[in-house]
């Protein structure tokens, strides 16, 4: 019986994580997995790191991205695996979302100035130096590092979490077009954690329908935060729309201090079958 477990979904000090690429094959080895995907929001810029970390290890680095996308209002996240990292089309996209991501941040600063916070992007850069992508969870850091509020969870609940009042919506591409993408760079597409998204049971079928119809690829039946019911489900919708199965624990070191590498909340468990089966 083959016991060797993976973690699929995994972010570094690029985006919105704490540990750097090079960290994470470290701290993989320590949790015994055999092989882990980088997906950082919207940028592959730590992958060649990490490919240089494992390089003479046991641990496999599948190289990947976490495209923020829009789909009817809704935003929606869609996981690259296997993508070549280096391909111009992708890097060019890559880089216009995160100037979109610059231009939403520079927006939430001016009004969190506004309520008397002393933050600028600049100052945030200079605080998140190896971060390729800014990120509300930086936003968040920054008021906390500089003592103004007590914690993240107060930064999202009270001035930037959804319909918070410094929250800034930006623009983002359709799952569709984030597949396409995906798919374009040699990629496999996931849909990420479909249970987060809080839609009716209407609503998940048709993203998976719409999705489908532009070549998705997976979808996300193993996460963190599951319920044994939730992951029964999403089983149950891929299957229906003959979908391969994808899972990870959304690792973001003490960003998400309650999630741990490869087994999430403590009981997450992806066996390396789901990679194999992955495969393009």
């Amino acid at each position: 019986m083959d016991t060797r477990k993976i973690d699929l979904h995994v972010h570094s000090t690029e985006s919105d994580g704490t540990f750097t690429p090079a960290e994470l094959v470290l701290e993989a080895q320590k949790a015994g997995l055999s092989a882990f995907a980088l997906t950082d929001h919207d940028t592959v810029n730590g992958v060649a790191a990490a490919k240089e970390a494992a390089k003479n290890t046991e641990i496999e680095l599948i190289s990947g991205v976490e495209l923020s996308t829009e789909y009817k209002d809704k935003e929606v996240h869609v996981v690259g695996l296997f993508l070549d990292e280096t391909d111009s089309a992708l890097l060019k996209h890559l880089a216009l979302f995160r100037q979109k991501r610059d231009g939403r941040n520079e927006a939430m600063c001016a009004l969190l100035r506004k309520e008397g916070f002393d933050i600028t992007e600049e100052a945030m850069r200079k605080m998140f130096p190896e971060a390729a992508v800014l990120t509300r969870a930086h936003v968040a850091n920054f008021l906390v590092n500089k003592g103004y509020i007590s914690s993240i969870s107060v930064a999202f609940d009270k001035y930037i979490g959804d319909g918070c009042r410094c929250q800034v919506s930006r623009e983002m591409i359709t799952p569709q077009e984030g597949i396409k993408l995906i798919h374009n760079a040699g990629g496999v597409a996931v849909l990420a954690h479909p249970i987060l998204y809080k839609m009716s049971d209407t609503r998940i079928h048709e993203l998976l329908a719409d999705c489908k119809n532009t070549g998705l690829d997976g979808v996300e039946a193993i996460y963190s935060t599951y319920q044994p019911g939730d992951e029964r489900y999403i089983r149950k919708l891929a299957a229906e729309y003959d979908l391969k199965i994808s899972g990870g624990s959304d690792f973001h070191g003490t960003n998400k201090p309650r999630i741990k590498l490869g087994t999430g909340m403590g009981n997450m468990y992806v066996p390396y079958e789901v990679l194999d089966n992955l495969r393009p």
